[in-house]
C-alpha cells in the first residue's frame, strides 16, 4: 500500500541509519537508547567520576546546551513562492528567501545538504545593541530564558533590554544566536565547501572557538584581516583607531585545497639569454634554517668555471650539495661577477606547478567600507544600510572558492543589502560563470525612526515596510546594469531570482490529547483525518512537498499535458535521479491511473482521500506511491 507523506523529517536520519549499522544493540524499538550506546562504546568513554568541565577543552556559556539542541528541532513551517516579486522566475536558478534564517536553514536541509560550495555571512556584530534574532526554542524556551537572564528564577518574563556589556551574559546571547545557525550551515556545505564569516574584535575569539567545535580545528583556513577603514577614527577613548575587521574561514573537508591562490604575475618571466627552456626569472637560493638545524645546507658555494668562492650565508643555502651540483650541471645558476653578490637560480615558468601562490591573509587592499556605501548610493541615490560590504571583497572570496565551469551555489543567510548576490552576478558577467546564489534575510520592519531614508523609499514605491524589499530591489537594479554591460556573456547570464517566504505549514499542527473522554479523543482524530489546513493553496503545498522530498527550490515544475482528466505536475532536478509526479485533485480518475507510467525511482503523490483502496492497489503496482 502507498506510504504516508510526512510533512517533516529528521536532520540526522542518515547518521542514525549509519549508527544503526555499526551499533545495532543501541536501538530499541527503532529508537536510540543512549545508555546502550554508552555501554557499547565504554572503552572510549572518560571515567564516570571525572568532571567533563575539568577534563575537556572548549568554550562554555549559559544557554549552550539549548543552542545545540535548537539546531535539531524540526522546522515549524515551510516556504511559499511569492509570484511576481522576482525576475525571470521561470528560468532563473537564483533564490531569495524572506524569513528567520534559523527556520530557513532547517527548511533547506533535506534539499541542499552537502550541495553548497561557499557560504559568506556578515552577521550582526555584538556591539551592545539588541538582537533582532530572538529565537524561540519551543519546549525549552523557559529553561533557555532563565539561563540567558530573560526570565527570573521564579519564571517571570523580564522586560526586553539591550545586550549591554554590563550584562554578565553579553557574549552568551550572541553565541547562543550564532551556534545553531553555524551548525546547520555546516551540514549544507559540500565536502570541499568553504565558509567565510565577517566579524570584529568583540567576538572574534569566541567565534573561532565555536567554529573550531562545529567545523573542526583542523579545517580552519585562516583569519583574514581587512583594512576596512581608510581614514582614522578618533572617537575611541582608548586612543586607538580601529581600522580593520576580520573574516574567519573554514573548509568542510580538510583534505581539499581550500582556496585557489593568488594570481601568478607571468610578466616577471623573461628570456634575455634566449634559453631554449623558455621564460624564466631569477629566484633566491638563500636558506631559512640555521646550521644546527640543517647542517647539510651550510657549505661554501664555488663557481666551477671562474673559481670565485661566494662563501656560506648565515642561514646556509636552500639546497644540499647534491641538489646544488645538479643545478650547476643543468646551467640553472646565475653567477654574479662581484664576489660579494649572491648566486641565484633560474626558475623556469614551465617548471612551475599548476598550484598558484598562496592567498594573502591581508585582504581587500584599497577596498574599504566606504566603497560598499558608494555602491549602494550609486544604485539608489541614497544610503539605506550601515557599513555594507564592498562587491570587490565578496567577488574575491567567490573567485577563490568556485570555478566558472561549475554551477556552484553560494549562500548568504544574513544577506542584508544583497552584496553577495550582486558579487555573484558581476563575477559571472566577467568570466562567463554559472554560479548561483541563495539569499536569506529576516524581514525586519523598517520604521521612520530606525531608517527614515529606507522608510520613505518603500512608501514611495508602495512596497511592504521591511528590509528585504531593499535587498531585492538592489538585485533587480544591479542585474539590469550588469546585463547591459555584459557584452558577449549577456545571453547566458542569469540575473533573475525567485522569491520565497517563510510561512506556516500547510499541514495541521498535531496537539496531544491529555483528557480521558473517549468521545473527545475520537473527535480529535476525526479532526486530523484530513491532515491539511482548510486554507491550503496548491502552489504552496507543491513547494512544501518539494522541500520535504529533498528537491531544491530551483527545480523544474511543469504540468504534464498528456493527462486530460487530472492535473499532474512533474517536479525534476539535476540533483535528483528521480522525479515527483503530484496530483492534488480531490479525485484521481481511472483514466489517469491507466495512463500513469513511473520509472523505478519516480514517486507519485496524491491526496489520500482522492483514491479508493482499490485504486491504491492499482497505483501501488505502478511504483512508489505516497499519499497525503
Amino acid at each position: 500500500m502507498p506510504q504516508k507523506l510526512r510533512p517533516s523529517y529528521k536532520f540526522n536520519e542518515e547518521q542514525l541509519d549509519q549508527l544503526k549499522q555499526i551499533v545495532p544493540e543501541a536501538f530499541k524499538d527503532g529508537m536510540l537508547d543512549i545508555n546502550s550506546l554508552y555501554d557499547a562504546l565504554s572503552d572510549y568513554n572518560e571515567e564516570d567520576s571525572l568532571d567533563m568541565d575539568d577534563n575537556f577543552y572548549g568554550l562554555y556559556w549559559p544557554g549552550k546546551r539549548q543552542a545545540k539542541r535548537a539546531a535539531s528541532i524540526p522546522p515549524k513551517g515551510t516556504l511559499v513562492p511569492v509570484k511576481g516579486d522576482g525576475v525571470d522566475q521561470e528560468n532563473t536558478k537564483n533564490i531569495y528567501i524572506e524569513g528567520d534564517n534559523l527556520e530557513v536553514l532547517k527548511l533547506l536541509q533535506k534539499s541542499y545538504a552537502g550541495k553548497i560550495k561557499m557560504i559568506y555571512i556578515d552577521p550582526p556584530y555584538n556591539t551592545g545593541n539588541d538582537f533582532v534574532y530572538k529565537d524561540d526554542f519551543s519546549e525549552m524556551t523557559e529553561e533557555y530564558e532563565k539561563e540567558t537572564g530573560d526570565r527570573d528564577e521564579q519564571g517571570v518574563k523580564q522586560a526586553a533590554k539591550l545586550n549591554s556589556r554590563a550584562d554578565g551574559r553579553f557574549h552568551s546571547k550572541w553565541l547562543t544566536m550564532m551556534y545553531p545557525r553555524l551548525k546547520l550551515a555546516h551540514r549544507l556545505l559540500s565536502e570541499d565547501g568553504v565558509i567565510f564569516i565577517s566579524i570584529d574584535d568583540n567576538e572574534v575569539a569566541q567565534l573561532r572557538k565555536i567554529c573550531d567545535e562545529i567545523f573542526g580545528e583542523d579545517n580552519f583556513i585562516g583569519q583574514f584581516i581587512w583594512k576596512s577603514r581608510q581614514n582614522k577614527d578618533n572617537r575611541n577613548l582608548t586612543g586607538v583607531s580601529i581600522d580593520h575587521e576580520y573574516v574567519i574561514s573554514y573548509i568542510k573537508g580538510g583534505e581539499y585545497r581550500a582556496l585557489h591562490g593568488s594570481e601568478r604575475k607571468e610578466s616577471q618571466y623573461t628570456n634575455p639569454d634566449n634559453d631554449p627552456r623558455g621564460l624564466w626569472t631569477s629566484a633566491n637560493m638563500v636558506g631559512i634554517l640555521p646550521e644546527k638545524l640543517r647542517p647539510n645546507c651550510h657549505y661554501e658555494l664555488i663557481n666551477p668555471n671562474t673559481g670565485i668562492n661566494y662563501g656560506k650565508p648565515q642561514m646556509g643555502w636552500r639546497y644540499d650539495k647534491k641538489t646544488m651540483n645538479k643545478l650547476i650541471e643543468d646551467n640553472r645558476i646565475l653567477w654574479p661577477e662581484n664576489i660579494k653578490g649572491r648566486p641565484r637560480k633560474k626558475s623556469f615558468l614551465s617548471d612551475i606547478s599548476d598550484i598558484l601562490p598562496g592567498y594573502s591573509s591581508i585582504i581587500g587592499v584599497d577596498v574599504y567600507t566606504r566603497n560598499g556605501t558608494k555602491e549602494i548610493e550609486e544604485i539608489f541615490q541614497s544610503r539605506y544600510f550601515d557599513y555594507p560590504k564592498p562587491i570587490a571583497l565578496l567577488k574575491d572570496f567567490i573567485n577563490q572558492t568556485t570555478n566558472k565551469t561549475y554551477n556552484s551555489i553560494i549562500l548568504d543567510f544574513f544577506s542584508g543589502s544583497s552584496t553577495t548576490a550582486h558579487a555573484v552576478m558581476q563575477l559571472n558577467a566577467e568570466d562567463g560563470g554559472n554560479r548561483q546564489f541563495i539569499m536569506v534575510q529576516l524581514d525586519e520592519i523598517v520604521t521612520e525612526k530606525n531608517n527614515k531614508e529606507a522608510y520613505d523609499f518603500l512608501l514611495k514605491e508602495k512596497k511592504p515596510l521591511n528590509i528585504c524589499e531593499i535587498g531585492k530591489e538592489r538585485i533587480r537594479r544591479a542585474g539590469r546594469k550588469i546585463k547591459e554591460g555584459a557584452g558577449l556573456n549577456a545571453s547566458n547570464l542569469d540575473t533573475g531570482f525567485k522569491v520565497f517566504r517563510s510561512a506556516s505549514s500547510n499541514y495541521k499542527k498535531w496537539q496531544n490529547y491529555k483528557g480521558t473522554d473517549i468521545k473527545e479523543a475520537e473527535d480529535l482524530f476525526l479532526k486530523y483525518e484530513n491532515p491539511l489546513i482548510e486554507s491550503w493553496k496548491e502552489e504552496d503545498l507543491l513547494t512544501e512537498i518539494m522541500l520535504t522530498e529533498g528537491f531544491p527550490l530551483d527545480s523544474a515544475v511543469a504540468v504534464i499535458k498528456d493527462f486530460k482528466k487530472n492535473k499532474i505536475t512533474k517536479i525534476s532536478s539535476d540533483f535528483c535521479e528521480h522525479s515527483l509526479f503530484i496530483c492534488l485533485d480531490n479525485t484521481i480518475k481511472s483514466e489517469t491511473i491507466n495512463t500513469l507510467i513511473l520509472s523505478a525511482h519516480d514517486i507519485f503523490i496524491c491526496l489520500d482521500n482522492a483514491v479508493t483502496d482499490q485504486d491504491k492497489v492499482r497505483l501501488d503496482d505502478k511504483g512508489l506511491i505516497k499519499t497525503i
